[in-house]
């Protein structure tokens, strides 16, 4: 079989890539790296050019065969790719857990580092550095039998996760909301009502049908008039993968949490650790269970005073108490009786073609990159496009594919992953290329994709994942880009982006009505600029009690006891939450963020790299928002460092001190 998973010279043909080349690809490239690797090990005396390096070549060429497959599973969900993606885990997991633990390789590393620690320089001393403590971190000192378990344990972990993945995307695509009487579409835009018309008509039916996508889901929430409509949506939405609402049992993600937990403190034990927390924090800016609580209880206290007003404000101008449904619709309300500006009268100001034309302005003012589509170029859906980003001398120094909307084989959210890292070894230089996905309202007919300016928000936020991979300078992929940074420092750059939307001097490279090509009209501008502390204390409050209950599910699980996953977040919610909670709410079966993907008890980045964040664009706020020479600054210290340095370190580079909270609390109001 001609594989074009194994043609890594070049971006991926996405077009050719079919279910049956994934496992193929992946098996011989694990018994070509396998072969390389005992040659590498078997090395009397390692010097870092003839075994870090061409370690990191084999790492390299194994994350090009397999990020495809992996990325196709998550944007392209096909029942054939699903079973060979779930073939192809346990071949990868088993592969990094062999890696992780064997000694010869960690010999070769330790011994490099005796012999030419003194003359390695500070990017090289962070590769064999990070090397050794992930060598650790994998039990490469346990005796046999243990380590034995704990390549168990990851197996068994690697499976639940994407089984989780799995319930949570087949419970949304199992659900659709039919509406038969044109009352109960009081309330949403023209947009949404044409799309459940299409799908209705699509799924041979009458009248309109509304499926359980993420933009269909804030739509309703926030403008849907009807109550009867809104309860529906969100109850199928908030139980989604577990044993209550529309599809109770059928997907049922309980049984996976509850096997998935001991296993995590499990491993966590057999390292040496109290539990799982302290074993994540190991990699990590924050340095123990203690400080992270400690940050979200000092937030949480500044914040709770404003947060009770504000839903205080809300019931009050509802006029009755109010259900978990009807938060976000009379927060709409009440943000558009305040500033007269709602989400839904801005997205004509913002179409997708616009949004993105200024966002690349900005990117030419701020770092002298020019982003410019290449056509022609492979991919796994006609609505995905291909960018190139050019410097001040026309050369191409990266690239990303943009897939913005939402279809019924994708997972839900946004994310930036992976599709090629940047490396520039004696082997050769590659230029790192980023895939960046969102969930926006697909366009009907020939009018562009209308955005909220939450999604606009959305789009920087993950352009700036982008900018933090795409811009990087590092030489070795292990640490380059996104690679090797503190999992609580990741969201910084991300983060660092979303401030750009709310500024006067961006705005109008951001927006112009579809229809008149007219910019945000001054008066317009300046109540959506209001709108920006508008509850910001209940949104803080939200994300500690989602962090908290992250953090405290693994820092304090007891195994004599077992999973306590609905009396953690009880617990939680009855101390930082205002909002009361409904009682068929499962938000944990639907929690992909820790039980699948990367942020288990690290849900807490989000806040502690937003605080870096605000401090970090108050620096721009104080030399002007264009200023070259800030932008440059920031940079050389954060986006070009990858993970070569220290995120503290790197962050003190840039800010001449230690990061403050009180640039957040000013930007989102609560200071006052």
């Amino acid at each position: 079989m001609n594989n074009p998973l194994l043609q890594i010279e070049s971006l991926p043909a996405f077009d050719q890539i079919v279910a049956a080349h994934a496992r193929p690809a992946l098996e011989a490239t694990l018994t070509d790296n396998r072969a390389r690797l005992a040659a590498l090990t078997a090395q009397p005396t390692p010097t870092f050019a003839t075994l870090v390096v061409p370690f990191e070549e084999l790492s390299y060429r194994l994350n090009r065969v397999w990020s495809p497959i992996g990325h196709l599973n998550a944007v392209a969900n096909s029942a054939q790719m699903r079973e060979a993606y779930n073939e192809c885990v346990p071949l990868l997991t088993a592969y990094y857990s062999e890696i992780g633990q064997n000694a010869e390789l960690q010999a070769g590393y330790a011994y490099v580092l005796e012999h030419e620690g003194a003359t390695l320089d500070a990017t090289q001393r962070k590769v064999v550095d990070n090397a050794l403590r992930d060598f650790r971190l994998a039990g490469v000192d346990l005796p046999p039998e243990r380590k034995s378990r704990y390549r168990e344990v990851v197996q068994r972990l690697a499976q639940l996760g994407t089984k989780f993945s799995e319930n949570v995307l087949d419970a949304g695509k199992a659900y659709a909301r039919a509406v038969s009487d044109s009352a109960e579409l009081a309330g949403l835009p023209g947009n949404v009502v044409d799309r459940a018309a299409a799908d209705a008509k699509d799924a041979d039916e009458s009248g309109w049908l509304f499926k359980l996508d993420q933009p269909t889901y804030m739509t309703v929430m926030t403008s849907a008039e009807s109550q009867s409509l809104r309860h529906d949506i969100y109850e199928a939405w908030v139980t989604r993968a577990s044993d209550v609402g529309p599809s109770a049992g059928r997907f049922d993600n309980g049984p996976i949490i509850a096997e998935l937990l001991p296993l995590r403190h499990e491993l966590a034990v057999l390292l040496g650790f109290s539990s799982y927390a302290e074993y994540a924090l190991a990699t990590r800016m924050a340095k123990s269970s203690k400080q992270v609580l400690g940050f979200l209880d000092d937030l949480a206290r500044r914040c709770t005073p404003a947060a009770r007003q504000e839903f205080s404000d809300l019931e009050e101008f509802a006029g009755r108490k109010l259900n978990a449904w009807d938060v976000a619709y009379y927060s709409e309300k009440l943000q558009e009786s305040r500033f007269k500006v709602s989400q839904e009268a801005l997205r004509p100001y913002f179409p997708l073609p616009k949004v993105l034309a200024g966002m690349f302005a900005l990117m030419q003012r701020l770092y002298g990159i020019t982003v410019r589509e290449r056509p022609g170029v492979s991919v796994w859906h006609p609505s995905v496009r291909y960018y190139d980003l050019l410097d001040a001398h026309d050369r191409v120094v990266a690239g990303f594919y943009l897939d913005p909307y939402s279809r019924s084989e994708k997972r839900n959210g946004a994310w930036m992953d992976e599709c090629v890292s940047a490396k520039a070894l004696p082997s050769g230089t590659t230029t790192p290329v980023a895939q960046l996905v969102c969930n926006f309202t697909a366009p009907v007919g020939s009018a562009p994709s209308l955005l909220t300016h939450d999604e606009v928000t959305t789009l920087f936020h993950e352009f700036g994942h982008g900018l933090h991979h795409m811009l990087t300078r590092v030489a070795y992929p292990s640490i380059a880009g996104i690679n090797g940074v503190a999992w609580d420092a990741v969201e910084l750059p991300s983060q660092f982006m979303e401030n750009f939307v709310w500024r006067r001097e961006v705005l109008p490279l951001i927006s112009a009505h579809v229809t008149t090509g007219e910019t945000l009209p001054v008066d317009m501008l300046q109540r959506l600029l209001g709108t920006r502390t508008f509850n910001a204390a209940l949104d803080t409050l939200r994300q500690i009690e989602l962090a908290g209950f992250d953090f405290e599910l693994h820092a304090n699980f007891d195994p004599t006891i077992g999973e306590r996953v609905a009396e953690t977040l009880a617990s939680v919610r009855q101390r930082v939450a205002v909002i009361p909670a409904a009682p068929f709410n499962r938000m944990p079966s639907s929690f992909a963020h820790i039980f699948a993907g990367g942020y288990a008890a690290g849900y807490y980045s989000y806040k502690w790299a937003e605080v870096l964040a605000a401090d970090a664009f108050e620096a721009f706020e104080e030399a002007g928002v264009f200023d070259s020479t800030m932008a440059a600054r920031f940079r050389d210290s954060i986006l070009a460092r990858g993970g070569s340095l220290d995120a503290m370190e790197a962050f003190v580079n840039f800010r001449g001190r230690q990061p403050d909270v009180r640039p957040l609390l000013k930007q989102t109001g609560i200071a006052a």
